[in-house]
């Protein structure tokens, strides 16, 4: 196993993007910390460095600790004693590795403690940490509340709360899900009532399913005003673990990544801080909470496919059957060829994607030292948009793709794959989960229809048009046929109506999107490096088969059968 870094050529190559200048240069406010920190970069080559050198650390950890004590960690799993979530000793190690490398909080301002990376070099830790071990992944970027107090929380709670992470290794959870209120987090109904006497507001009530329920640090949302049942009564609070007012009721018992602890809590007269104002909890900080967490489910279901991938790869050069390696056969060769290009694609979006959030949290940083100016204010605005409907795409298509690799990957292991002989039987477990949490691929498509139904999609693909050269014409002809269909369907749909009708066709209108955006993509990438440009023609190949069936099934759907699905169940239920 070699350093998850130095192994992944793509880091670096997505690290020398052009637009990661813009955005280092906007986050650095003119290299000023320099003359502060001595570890603070000179220059963007200094930056680019100081990435590249801390991801090549993280690769190290990934190697010699995360990936070994993936297998161990799943087995052990985590525990409760005496009301405190205790982790399996691999967890245990892992988190203490990176601590002490540094690497808790790296995205926060350096006056916290942290490095001030941008998010591309985070998420691209995050994805080699998802490669070694899918469940740690998930502990280690919850440090994404960090982020969430830095951006909304008042200053004494920064200086009180920040400096933690990077100092002490604090854990974090974000504390939503209730036992009826999964994916419609309006429905929240935890108790937060402010203590006239004690001047302190106070949380009772019941949360499920929270992933490292019982961390140092908790943002928690409830429903602070009386009397409503909607968004409008939810505020954000913060939790500290100190107080010893939450009780962890039970650990659940899952399929996969078994390492993260997913726990019950019971809230008892539990003292919390207010984040920001009253009422904003769900309608603005749960939900550039839950775009990063998806962001972050998008990285990690491309570890997952990339590990997947890697595990076939090397069972199929050694595994011979009929007087040959397997991977020798096109039955073998083409799943893992696929698996490859759905790789490349993937990452190529995870990353820009990555860079369209970037930049509108940066643009966001610099509003506060000082006014925008008007082409700043303007392209601001276009991140914006781009980003509420590219994250939702990355992790619907990133999710889904992970646990088709993974499915694949385990058929190329053939029946070994089924025991636990091998990593894929946990990759595979794991993978399966990402398509479910932090709003199902149903919801993500429900977020990204818009960048349909709005043109987003269509205007970005333009312009990504634009981009591609002559020599690349045959490959650029192919995607602009497919998005001449994807723009007909699109508006024969829209102009039909009919939610209901929309609704049932966004999945495949969202999926068409991406198939194209991704294509054009490599294409880019390709020309920037001609690796890339093998994964690009069989990718939009592939694809283009795949649109095709799409725009068919829409184009010769009956609308009378919207009537017939809905009536699912077996007749002899019906009656």
């Amino acid at each position: 196993m070699d350093n998850f870094f130095k192994d992944t050529p793509d880091f670096k190559f997505h690290l020398e993007h052009p637009l990661l200048k813009k955005i280092v240069e906007l986050k650095e406010d003119g290299f000023k910390d320099s003359e502060v920190y001595d570890y603070a970069p000179l220059n963007h080559e200094d930056a680019l460095d100081s990435y590249e050198r801390v991801l090549d650390i993280v690769g190290g950890i990934c190697k010699d600790t995360i990936g070994p004590n993936a297998e161990a960690v799943d087995i052990e799993g985590p525990r409760i004693v005496d009301n405190e979530v205790v982790y399996a000793h691999g967890t245990t190690v892992n988190y203490k590795a990176l601590h002490e490398a540094g690497l808790i909080g790296m995205s926060l301002p350096r006056k916290y403690g942290g490095l001030n990376f941008p998010l591309l070099p985070y998420v691209m830790a995050g994805e080699m940490i998802a490669r070694a071990d899918a469940g740690f992944a998930n502990i280690w970027g919850l440090q994404d509340c960090a982020e969430t107090i830095h951006e909304f929380g008042s200053e004494e709670q920064k200086e009180r709360y920040l400096p933690r992470f990077n100092r002490d290794g604090a854990t974090a959870a974000m504390v939503l899900t209730e036992p009826d209120a999964g994916s419609d987090l309006q429905s929240v109904k935890l108790r937060a009532t402010f203590d006239e006497e004690e001047k302190v507001w106070k949380l009772n009530g019941v949360k499920r399913f929270i992933t490292n329920g019982d961390a140092d640090i908790a943002l928690v949302l409830a429903r602070s005003e009386e009397k409503t049942s909607d968004a409008r009564g939810l505020s954000m609070f913060i939790y500290d673990r100190k107080h010893h007012a939450v009780e962890v009721r039970h650990l659940e018992k899952k399929l996969g990544i078994k390492g993260s602890p997913t726990c019950e809590l019971v809230f008892k007269e539990a003292p919390v801080e207010l984040v920001g104002s009253e009422r904003f909890g769900l309608i603005k900080y749960v939900m550039a909470l839950m775009n990063s967490a998806r962001l972050g489910v998008g990285a990690q279901s491309v570890g997952i496919a990339d590990a997947a991938y890697r595990e076939a790869i090397k069972y199929a050069e050694e595994r011979a059957q009929f007087g040959k390696e397997i991977i020798n056969f096109p039955a073998v060769y083409e799943m893992l060829t696929n698996m490859k290009i759905r790789v490349d694609a993937l990452r190529s979006l995870l990353y820009e994607t990555t860079r369209f959030v970037d930049l509108t949290k940066v643009y966001d940083e610099v509003k506060q030292k000082r006014s925008l100016a008007k082409d700043e204010r303007m392209e601001m605005k276009e991140y914006i948009k781009l980003a509420n409907v590219f994250t939702p795409l990355i992790k619907l298509v990133a999710s889904e793709a992970s646990n088709t690799i993974a499915y694949d990957s385990l058929q190329v292991h053939g029946g070994t794959g089924f025991m636990k002989d091998f990593p894929i039987e946990r990759i595979y477990r794991d993978a399966r989960i990402t398509s479910i949490y932090e709003g199902t691929t149903q919801l993500q498509t429900v977020a990204a229809v818009k960048g349909v139904t709005t043109g987003v999609f269509l205007d970005k693909i333009k312009q990504y048009d634009l981009e591609v050269f002559d020599e690349n014409n045959l490959l650029q002809k192919k995607l602009q046929s497919m998005t001449i269909d994807y723009d007909r369907i699109s508006k024969k749909v829209i102009d039909i109506n009919h939610p209901d009708y929309l609704d049932f066709h966004a999945r495949r209108l969202v999926e068409m999107a991406g198939n194209i955006i991704m294509g054009y993509l490599l294409i880019i990438d390709a020309q920037r490096d001609e690796k890339y440009m093998r994964s690009a023609k069989l990718f939009i190949d592939l694809t283009a088969s795949e649109n095709g069936e799409k725009y068919s099934y829409i184009d010769n759907f009956d609308m009378d059968h919207l009537e017939l699905y809905k009536c699912a169940k077996p007749e002899v239920l019906q009656e």
